[in-house]
């Protein structure tokens, strides 16, 4: 496989490598994408930057070189060729709630029967739905923008649920009125993590990007990814997570739920992830965890994150996971 490299020449005659990095046209992919440019600029000045709105099938076109993304909008498998290079340092992953104007000082808990709130997330609305039973929900699209904007300027909406991530990269955090934690609403796979995609062959580009990997952001997003594939679950159906490290432990909960939440399942794991950081414990080259490749990190770590959502996840299929996922995304296809 050839690697397509491209230089530019300046005034001075100097030669530097070109990166060229595709996104979405939203407002929040490009401030993404831009937070992704500087720090690869702060780490290899000698390099330029260009960015571009061409995404998906300019990667395999060799018209980008890597394309950065939301991590929970990525598949667990990706398409052969390409790989999750870096993903970098997680977020807040939890879930906000936007208050209409008219609503301000209040929470879910204390807005008035049969209020409606907006969100297009099966598993925001079924874990919410059994939560609050006194709200009601329906669906709303379009981007971040879009969405305030149907809150704002209409009376459809008491209330919103958005990611808190995306929310404090826009720098709109003013417009949160509640953090849902873990006990309201467990959060999406790779939620609040923004990943950068490369073509599996590209070593070169590989090497570059692996610098930005946080490590702890890695093996909980590896856990929760191998959880999510081992279930065969999507946004079609409502599955949740939550991880923490603590002391050398990860933690991951996993839950699946019925459309309504009246039916779900919820379990806790835990594995070591410590490493003595020996060089035999470095992963073998270019290895690919649900789609990801952490080339700088141990591979036993990696392993036993992987391990860890496999296992949970097999746990809840033992106990009828597949039977309230199969119903979900048959309920969910016929509406």
């Amino acid at each position: 496989c050839i690697a397509f490299m491209f230089f530019q020449q300046d005034g001075n005659g100097k030669v530097s490598r070109v990166i060229r990095i595709g996104t979405r046209k939203s407002q929040l992919a490009r401030i993404q994408t831009d937070s992704v440019a500087e720090k690869l600029k702060g780490l290899y000045p000698e390099v330029h930057i260009e960015i571009g709105d061409n995404l998906f099938t300019a990667l395999e076109r060799n018209e980008v070189d890597l394309v950065v993304h939301s991590l929970k909008d990525l598949p667990t498998t990706l398409p052969p060729g390409f790989t999750i290079g870096a993903v970098l340092k997680r977020e807040n992953p939890h879930d906000a709630v936007v208050l209409h104007p008219k609503n301000m000082g209040k929470s879910l808990g204390t807005l008035p029967d049969k209020s409606v709130i907006g969100t297009s997330s099966l598993r925001r609305a079924a874990q919410l739905k059994k939560r609050f039973p006194h709200l009601e929900f329906k669906d709303i699209r379009g981007n971040l923008n879009t969405r305030l904007k149907k809150l704002d300027e209409k009376d459809d909406f008491s209330a919103i649920i958005l990611a808190a991530a995306g929310l404090g990269r826009m720098g709109w955090e003013s417009r949160v009125s509640q953090i849902l934690g873990p006990e309201d609403c467990m959060y999406a796979v790779g939620q609040g993590a923004i990943a950068i995609e490369v073509r599996a062959r590209d070593k070169d580009i590989l090497e570059m990007v692996s610098v930005l990997n946080d490590p702890n952001t890695v093996l909980r997003c590896i856990a929760e990814r191998a959880f999510l594939r081992r279930l065969e679950g999507g946004c079609s159906v409502p599955v949740a997570v939550h991880t923490e490290v603590r002391d050398s432990q990860l933690y991951l909960t996993g839950a699946v739920y019925s459309l309504d939440g009246s039916d779900s399942l919820k379990e806790t794991m835990q594995t070591s992830i410590a490493s003595d950081n020996k060089v035999e414990e470095r992963v073998d080259e270019w290895v690919h965890r649900v789609g990801v490749t952490a080339n700088n990190m141990p591979g036993p770590a990696q392993d036993a994150s992987e391990k860890l959502g496999l296992d949970l996840a097999n746990l809840l299929l033992s106990k009828g996971a597949k039977e309230i996922l199969n119903v979900a995304r048959q309920l969910n296809d016929a509406r």
